[in-house]
């Protein structure tokens, strides 16, 4: 009994066999007429179905279709271009035809290098497909393209992807594509379109690729550089981010947004000290730069060291004397280092100050009014700093009663 199953078993398989096998030829027949669609639709099943004896074969075959529907709808592109009759092309099916080509015949290729029963390795369809389909292969640029305009990111993506990619396939092995001239141009357009569609990786990928080439490496960068900006997941990704942001600062010094890029980045870091430490790596490189200056201030100001942060305000009001908010902060430094003084100098059962240590406080706090009436001057509108209660305070503690109340109608909103 044991050995009729086992007999019954086997004549299964082998008619599930011999019925891929008969797909397989219905798709040939209808290759052989023409008829693309058709054959493609008998096709696909075999191509992942246990039972096709000879994959490699089928996929080859997949292959063969594509290119023939692809050729005959290119044809009729160019005949059309030469002398316009109307007639519709269907420009889709011809992309969509170069793409399943190529990827046929990859797949195919990956069957065909698998060993035999005896272990060895037979390509057999390789070198005939190699001849047809590296023409079909820059196909893949216009389908690309197209898709592309057509908003379809991803698909986009992926035909410029297996463009670059399959030129290191070993499909391709003994091709000559070295010399390929659209290389970095599509590397550029894969890596553009990845970071539209948010895939950092691939756009990291083909943005490192097109920057290979010296004519494409600073749009390349830019594509790199934004990308490592989005995908900041560890340490070692930040550290990566900020060394290349340093890098093209260092070698486009003029270039504001390079300077712009890292400000954002350890602003919003929440480390004072690597802002610091930054902020005086741009003074070293150009004691001009005002911005530099105000961001030392503004760390020093955080830690409270209010001579220190009134210094760096004061060189970069040096060099931009409309700087508002380092004039404003300047004087909101003077004012805390008067309150300070004046808490240290107090007597301690009265609270009152002498005369001599009344106008020591009086002095700061006149030098504060000062930055702060000059920040006042140049945003009158409060659009840029809001000076109505640092004035009030100082007006207050200078006794100028007049003052302090415009100021505060201005604080109470009247």
């Amino acid at each position: 009994m044991k050995k009729v199953m086992m007999m019954a078993l086997m004549a299964a398989a082998a008619t599930s066999a011999f019925a891929q096998d008969a797909v397989v030829k219905e798709a040939k027949k209808l290759f052989s007429s023409k008829d693309f669609d058709q054959a493609i639709q008998v096709l696909t099943p075999a191509l992942t179905s246990a039972e096709t004896t000879d994959k490699a074969a089928a996929w080859n075959l997949m292959s063969q279709i594509q290119q023939g529907k692809f050729s005959a709808i290119q044809t009729k592109e160019v005949e059309e271009k030469v002398k316009p009759t109307g007639a519709t092309i269907d420009t889709k099916g011809m992309h969509d035809a170069a793409i399943g080509a190529i990827e046929a015949a990859l797949k195919c290729d990956e069957f065909d290098r698998q060993p035999n029963e005896k272990g060895k390795v037979k390509i057999r369809f390789r070198k005939e497909a190699q001849t047809q389909l590296t023409n079909t292969r820059l196909a893949l640029i216009n389908a690309g393209l197209y898709y592309y305009n057509e908003k379809d990111l991803d698909k986009a993506v992926k035909t410029w992807a297996m463009y670059l990619d399959s030129a290191s396939d070993p499909f391709f092995e003994g091709v000559d594509l070295s010399q390929d001239q659209y290389r970095s141009e599509i590397a550029y357009y894969a890596g553009l379109a990845a970071y539209q569609k948010k895939d950092y990786v691939l756009a990291e990928k083909y943005a490192n690729m097109a920057a290979q080439d010296p004519n494409k490496a600073e749009d390349a960068n830019e594509i790199l550089l934004f990308s490592k900006k989005e995908n900041l997941k560890t340490p070692a990704d930040s550290a990566a981010y900020v060394a290349m942001v340093k890098d093209l600062h260092k070698q486009k010094p003029d270039e504001k947004r390079y300077f712009n890029l890292l400000m954002d980045y350890y602003t919003h870091a929440h480390n004072m000290q690597a802002l610091k430490a930054w902020a005086e790596e741009e003074i070293a490189l150009d004691a001009e730069n005002s911005m530099a200056w105000a961001l030392k201030g503004e760390v020093q100001m955080n830690d409270r060291e209010w001579d220190a942060a009134v210094e760096s305000y004061k060189k970069a009001i040096e060099i931009d004397p409309n700087f508002v908010q380092c004039l404003f902060n300047a004087g909101v430094c003077l004012n805390s280092k008067a309150i300070d003084l004046k808490d240290e100098l107090a007597d301690k059962k009265t609270g009152g100050l002498t005369a001599a240590n009344a106008d020591k406080v009086k002095a700061i706090l006149n030098e504060s009014l000062s930055f702060m009436e000059r920040a006042r001057e140049l945003d009158p509108n409060r659009e840029k700093v809001n000076w109505a209660y640092p004035l009030y305070q100082i007006y207050y503690s200078l006794g100028d009663k007049a003052k302090s109340d415009e100021m505060e109608k201005l604080v109470n909103g009247n």
